[in-house]
C-alpha cells in the first residue's frame, strides 16, 4: 500500500515577490505539518498575473531556469520537507519566453521542467504576446511519493493532455492554474464549467486530479481582475473531495492509495481496450484521417 496525502494550496498573490513567496512557503510548510507528501501552488504565484495586458516591460520578470532564485529556494525547502514541489515559473531561455514548471522531488533534486503546451489568447489573457507554445512534450515524473503527470492551467482543458500523460504512466495528474475576469464578467458558472472538465479528465482516466488557484483582486496597469478561487482535489471517479471557495488562502489536503487505484485502472480494461490505430484524426488540425 503505497500512501500519499497531497495538498492544494490556494492563495493571493501581489506586486511583492518576497511576500509572495514567503507566503508560499509558510502555506507548505503548514501542508507538509499535515501530512502533505505533495503540494501544488498555484500558477506564477510569484508575481501578479502580468497576462491580462501587453506590456513590453513584464519580460523583465521573467528569468532563466538554471540558477534560478525561487527554484533554489525551494529545492531547499523540498529537500528540508521531504515533499514533492512544482513549481511554476516564468521562464526566459535566450530570446524565448515560458510558462514552465520545475519538477522538485522530496529529496531537493530538480527533475527537469515542464513548458506550457497551449498559449491562450484574449480579453484578460494576453498569453500570446508573453508566452512561446512549449517544447518540451508532455511528461511524467517518477518522484519519491509517486508518479505525476503536470500541465499547466489552459493545459486543463484538453482531454488530449490529460489522456496523454495518463497513458505514460501518471498514477495523479496536477494543474496549476490561473482563472479569472473582470470583476464586473465573473460568474459562478465559470467555476462549475471549469470543475466538470477537471471532474470528467479524472473519470476518463481513472485518476485522480488537483488544479490550483489563486484568489483575489489584482490591479494592472489599466485594469483590475478578480481570480476566483474554486482550487479543487477530484477522486478517479470525478468526484469532487475537497473544494475551496472563492475567496481567502485555502489548504486543501487528500489521502490517496495510488496502490489501489493502479490496481482499478489495470482491473477495469480502460488502457487495455484503447485503439490508438483509430485515433489519427486526433493528430490532425482539421479532424481529417491522415489516410486521406
Amino acid at each position: 500500500m503505497r500512501k500519499l496525502k497531497v495538498a492544494a494550496v490556494q492563495m493571493a498573490c501581489g506586486n511583492d515577490r518576497d511576500q509572495n513567496v514567503a507566503r508560499a512557503e509558510a502555506l507548505v510548510r503548514q501542508a507538509v505539518a499535515e501530512g502533505a507528501g505533495l503540494v501544488l501552488l498555484p500558477a506564477l504565484f510569484e508575481m501578479r498575473y502580468f497576462g491580462q495586458e501587453q506590456s513590453a516591460a513584464h519580460f523583465n520578470l521573467a528569468r532563466p531556469f538554471e540558477g534560478h532564485p525561487l527554484i533554489a529556494r525551494m529545492s531547499r525547502l523540498a529537500a528540508e520537507l521531504d515533499v514533492v514541489l512544482p513549481i511554476s515559473f516564468f521562464e526566459r531561455a535566450n530570446n524565448a519566453f515560458f510558462s514552465t514548471v520545475a519538477i522538485i522531488d522530496a529529496d531537493g533534486t530538480v527533475m527537469g521542467i515542464y513548458r506550457k503546451s497551449h498559449i491562450p489568447d484574449g480579453p484578460c489573457c494576453e498569453e500570446k504576446f508573453y508566452f512561446t507554445p512549449g517544447d518540451t512534450g508532455f511528461r511524467i515524473w517518477r518522484t519519491r511519493h509517486g508518479v505525476i503527470g503536470v500541465g499547466i492551467c489552459t493545459d486543463q482543458w484538453y482531454p488530449e493532455c490529460a489522456r496523454s500523460m495518463a497513458v505514460m504512466g501518471a498514477e495523479i495528474l496536477l494543474f496549476p492554474t490561473v482563472q479569472g475576469g473582470r470583476p464586473q464578467e465573473v460568474r459562478p458558472e465559470s467555476v462549475l464549467h471549469w470543475h466538470r472538465v477537471i471532474q470528467g479528465h479524472a473519470s476518463a482516466n481513472l485518476m485522480p486530479i488537483i488544479s490550483v488557484n489563486r484568489h483575489g483582486l489584482e490591479m494592472g496597469d489599466r485594469d483590475a481582475l478578480a481570480f476566483q478561487g474554486g482550487s479543487l482535489i477530484v477522486d478517479e471517479k470525478g468526484n469532487i473531495l475537497a473544494s475551496a471557495g472563492r475567496e481567502g488562502d485555502q489548504l486543501l489536503t487528500y489521502s490517496f492509495d495510488l496502490d489501489a487505484l493502479a490496481a482499478a485502472r489495470a482491473s477495469s480494461g480502460l488502457f487495455r481496450d484503447r485503439r490508438p490505430d483509430l485515433y489519427l484524426s486526433l493528430l490532425t488540425l482539421d479532424g481529417r484521417d491522415q489516410m486521406f
